[in-house]
């Protein structure tokens, strides 16, 4: 979504060019990317901002860029995830997605960014691979059937209604949506065989890729599978190979001749400047600034108290290794510890605090739903220049940041005859822009002229580019990708 931001294809396309070059120095030659799912439901947990917006012609754009860009890399795309995982608020890794579209609202909204890819316009080939997704269509196929395991969405959609003819991979089969079911994984590799999926994925334990692999001999023994069809499949497979791969000879004097260290870190510099590039236009501001207000640009004067979330856990699709440091709540420092919480947000607004603290005092409190305020805490942010608030995904999980958020209003408001909380605010939204809409709806309507500002996501390049905004050294440039949100205009 941070891409779709930037309002250039171009630089989409050239970000994926940068992308796949890399990872066709390390040796990979195929990326599950780009995401073709148009997030219609905001409270999607899984697609968010994985997604490029909510318009399929505008997603269907900047799919067809990232496709450009990593096939003229030498990696192989794989749009992913056919049908379309957008309008559900179901994680398919954890459940079944039961998604209530007919074939014709499939075909207006779902659709349009893989038939973009599938047979695409000015002479570029149909893309290499297309993943199938873990959601039932009941409305489309007439039962509750995983589209990634059945044959009415892989052969009857896919194949023959849209004619595509290259690699069709499943997406992960260790996900509840498909383990859970009768049979689990095993069976589930042998159904999307059947459904005329050409290869399917298991990405965890060994004994599942062990069961899935002895669950298909046995259904090609039975009969269950057809040979000629496991023969096409591979075919497939090897044309893909043949395209992307190579043979092993060409890999590795490519990789001797473009991994010399002169070739490499001139990548490297070109590439870091060309994410600068991206990130710097993908900042967006919610709405226009209220020409009354005073608190944008941040000064450089006294402090600003500066407010993130507790590092939680996003969805099994976004979240790191297990073990990552988890920032705790700590007034006015940070504290970690290992734990089974996976995603960068910790590391990310330290990093956040870090840019800020360069430029002017910074008091950085990590936020958590059972924090109450001391008194110091509180005298800090009365006192403040500024109050940057963070949020994360507040319309989901994280909607306890809005009533904290909330709650400090009510605790800081002040009849002191200094100026009121709401004129020193800045509201962040570091992932989902859904949050700023929901502040608007469920906070006091004197907050509808508070500076509001997205990014997209967490990571820390946004942070830097965040920073760079908050101080008036880079304009908030981007525009937010989804119909319910954009105010900006």
């Amino acid at each position: 979504m941070a891409l779709a931001a930037t309002g250039s294809v171009d630089l989409a396309e050239r970000v994926s060019s940068a992308t796949g070059k890399e990872l066709k120095l390390a040796g990979i030659n195929w990326a599950f990317s780009p995401v073709a799912d148009v997030n219609s439901d905001p409270r999607n947990p899984v697609i968010g901002v994985r997604s490029f917006g909510d318009n399929p012609n505008e997603v269907a754009r900047y799919v067809q860029a990232v496709t450009r860009g990593l096939t003229a890399a030498g990696v192989a795309p794989s749009a992913k995830h056919f049908p379309g995982h957008g309008n559900t608020h179901i994680d398919s890794h954890l459940g079944l997605p039961r998604i209530l579209s007919t074939s014709e609202s499939l075909a207006a909204t779902e659709l349009p960014p893989f038939h973009a890819v599938i047979s695409p316009t000015g002479g570029d080939s149909s893309i290499a691979s297309i993943m199938t997704g873990h959601m039932a269509l009941p409305n489309v196929t007439g039962d509750e059937t995983p589209c990634s395991l059945s044959r009415a969405i892989t052969t009857g959609l896919l194949r023959e209604k849209l004619g595509y003819d290259g690699v069709v991979v499943t997406d992960c089969l260790e996900m509840e949506a498909v383990s859970a079911m009768d049979g689990g994984v095993p069976e589930g590799a042998v159904r999307a065989l059947e459904a005329g999926a050409d290869i399917v994925m298991v990405c965890h334990r060994f004994d599942r890729h062990l069961g899935a692999l002895k669950a298909t001999y046995e259904a090609v023994k039975q009969g269950r599978l057809d040979m000629d069809a496991l023969r096409a499949s591979g075919e497939r497979i090897a044309r893909m190979k043949d395209s992307f791969a190579g043979s092993w000879d060409s890999v590795l004097a490519a990789q001797s001749r473009e991994l010399s260290s002169d070739t490499l870190m001139f990548m490297k510099k070109e590439h870091a400047e060309l994410s600068k590039e991206a990130y710097a236009r993908s900042v967006a501001l919610f709405r226009p600034l209220n020409p009354g207000q005073t608190v944008l640009p941040l000064r450089r004067t006294g402090h600003v108290v500066l407010l993130t979330p507790r590092m939680e856990s996003i969805n099994l699709a976004v979240d790191d290794s297990e073990g990552t440091p988890r920032v705790l709540s700590v007034k006015d420092g940070q504290g970690c510890v290992r734990s089974l919480v996976r995603n960068t947000a910790g590391p990310s607004y330290e990093a956040l605090s870090a840019a800020m603290a360069l430029r002017v005092q910074v008091y950085h409190i990590v936020y958590a739903p059972e924090d109450g305020w001391d008194t110091g805490s509180l005298e800090r942010v009365v006192g403040a220049e500024a109050v940057v608030f963070a949020v994360r995904n507040g319309l989901d999980k994280g909607q306890w940041q809005i009533k904290y958020l909330q709650d400090l209003l009510r605790t800081a408001s002040t009849d002191s005859g200094g100026p009121k909380l709401e004129d020193k605010l800045v509201l962040i939204s570091t992932c989902g822009p859904y949050d700023l809409l929901d502040l608007g709806r469920v906070l006091r309507e004197d907050l509808c002229n508070v500076p509001s500002l997205a990014t997209f996501e967490f990571t820390v390049p946004a942070m830097h580019a965040l920073t760079a905004v908050l101080f008036e050294e880079a304009s908030p440039s981007g525009k937010i990708p989804v119909s319910r949100v954009s105010r900006s205009e």
